[in-house]
């Protein structure tokens, strides 16, 4: 059976989720899914991330979509880019806040909220977005880093060596070690009323109560904001679904609920709300290969084109003689023009108009818009101007078929006529001998 991966990519662990079935039936309980935590250790995220799916698609082949969820345009265009490096293809991107909305109104969690804040407290920062349930629409949206999970564990890390149970480490890996021992003491306070944790510098021993107090300030920072966010939305808003991992911490929601005075929803795991929903907002992607569509030639695509082009060659015999039939039109009036130069240049223009006139019929007027007209020696050969594109179309379309009709006989050839096959009858002006008298002829000597 098929199944999907929701993936989300956080500054601090990449998460996976897939559900057991492939159409999970809603309400969705929170143990319903398989769930993956790699935390990010000098790696890219982006790079970590696109390594583990690639990784999990193939020793899971049933794995028909992947969805992977974003914060913004330049965190999706890194995944995009971290993904293209591996080689995968059959994912989509999906809007962290739409991924959570998605998972909390399958859970039945926001069932009756049209419009929802959604606090989202992570390890590297604040993200606070007013949100219509109904539509998907994202009113308005606000990041800050100066607020964040991250921010927490340093809290607890100056308090604890402030007072003189810790000792500051030496170098950078033990700072990050006691950062780490503190995250885990943040974690326990969630559900504990004390920790005592210890470590190599000492040991870390808190309270709620001292916890709270020491957080007060930034979560009453972060619940302004959020207050902030839904005036600069202008859209009333009926309920806060609080996620990441900080979500866990009850101050939180407390603080919530009396600032903005709505109930405050924080789902079971909520750091993996995201991971979810992308899982069930996964579908499969199909890929569409647009070939160029291949249109079928057209007579004046073949006129423009060389001869020898295959779309000439393989076009019907019947219109590949366009071409051809051009070149001898062209080659006729050529030859008349000729002709007809030279007796204008002699000066026998009279004259062969005159005779021409005498020994042939009286020329039909063809008006501009008439259809080119044929000649009774090659009904293939069209003789029409080709100075326009009208006449250029016209001339490469099939002939119209024509009904037979009887011709008047061709008039008998002149003996200035020279008649050559697949041509016009040509007349040859004669020159009168006054222009070039002939010398008289000498006598014979006696």
């Amino acid at each position: 059976m098929s199944s999907v991966l929701g993936v989300s990519v956080g500054a601090g662990a990449v998460r996976m989720a897939r559900p057991h079935t492939a159409s999970p039936i809603r309400p969705i309980a929170p143990h319903s899914f398989d769930l993956q935590t790699i935390p990010v250790v000098e790696h890219q995220v982006e790079e970590l991330a696109a390594e583990a799916i690639g990784v999990t698609l193939e020793s899971m082949p049933g794995i028909a979509a992947t969805a992977i969820a974003y914060r913004s345009e330049q965190h999706a265009n890194a995944l995009r880019a971290a993904m293209a490096r591996q080689q995968l293809t059959n994912y989509e991107l999906v809007p962290e806040i739409i991924a959570a909305v998605e998972f909390a109104q399958a859970t039945g969690d926001i069932r009756d909220i049209s419009s929802l804040v959604v606090y989202d407290l992570g390890s590297s920062g604040l993200t606070v977005s007013v949100v219509d349930t109904e539509t998907r629409e994202i009113r308005h949206s606000e990041r800050t880093s100066d607020i964040s999970g991250d921010y927490l564990d340093s809290l607890i890390r100056e308090q604890q060596i402030a007072s003189g149970r810790i000792a500051h480490p030496p170098d950078s890996a033990g700072l990050a070690a006691l950062d780490a021992l503190c995250r885990e003491a943040k974690e326990q306070l969630s559900t504990n009323t004390a920790v005592a944790l210890p470590s190599e510098q000492g040991l870390v021993l808190l309270a709620q109560e001292n916890f709270e107090s020491l957080i007060m300030l930034a979560i009453e920072s972060s619940a302004r904001m959020a207050r902030d966010v839904i005036v600069r939305s202008e859209r009333p808003v009926h309920g806060v679904l609080a996620i990441g991992g900080c979500a866990r911490i009850p101050l939180i929601a407390k603080v919530l609920e009396r600032w903005i005075n709505v109930p405050v929803i924080v789902p079971d795991s909520p750091e993996t709300v995201v991971t979810r929903g992308a899982a069930l907002m996964a579908r499969p992607v199909r890929t569409v290969i647009q070939t160029p569509q291949r249109h079928a030639p057209t007579a004046d695509s073949m006129l423009d084109d060389d001869e020898l082009s295959p779309a000439w060659l393989s076009a019907p015999p019947k219109r590949r003689r366009g071409k051809r039939e051009i070149n001898g039109a062209v080659l006729t009036v050529s030859a008349l023009a000729v002709v007809a130069a030279i007796g204008l240049g002699l000066g026998y223009g009279p004259q062969v108009l005159t005779r021409d006139s005498q020994s042939s019929d009286p020329p039909t007027s063809v008006s501009p818009t008439s259809p080119p007209r044929t000649t009774t020696l090659d009904p293939q050969i069209a003789v029409a101007p080709a100075s326009t594109p009208e006449s250029a179309e016209s001339v490469a379309a099939p002939p119209p078929r024509r009904t037979t009709t009887t011709e008047a006989p061709a008039p008998t050839p002149g003996p200035n006529t020279i008649v050559v096959p697949g041509l016009p009858p040509i007349v040859v002006p004669t020159i009168p001998p006054e222009l070039f008298p002939f010398p008289a002829p000498t006598p014979a000597p006696r």
